[in-house]
């Protein structure tokens, strides 16, 4: 098993759950070198899902298929208005609809 990666599950079709992947790494210092890499961030605030406590941030131009299989754990559980921003800031950058 490889290191964990930690995802925002956004999405579930069947049995195939979509998510945003995860960071605690801040990107906000080098927005523009990610942006012209076709990266793009979002803020998340800090919250259950980082034992730590440090800040997150969501990439929102990659969603990523995860098989239920290899969920390991719950992290937490985001607030509906926190999770319906990263939905929506998401959808601008995939093209995509609910």
């Amino acid at each position: 098993q490889g290191k964990d990666r930690p995802v925002l599950l956004v999405a579930r079709d069947g049995e195939r759950l979509f998510g945003l992947p995860l960071t605690s790494k801040d990107h906000d210092r080098d927005v523009e070198q990610e942006a012209r890499a076709g990266r793009h961030w979002l803020d998340l605030g800090t919250g259950a899902w980082d034992g730590q406590g440090r800040p997150s941030e969501v990439r929102l131009d990659r969603l990523v298929e995860v098989d239920p299989e290899s969920v390991r754990r719950e992290g937490a559980v985001l607030d509906q208005a926190r999770f319906e921003a990263v939905v929506a800031a998401a959808q601008e950058h995939l093209g995509t609809s609910r």
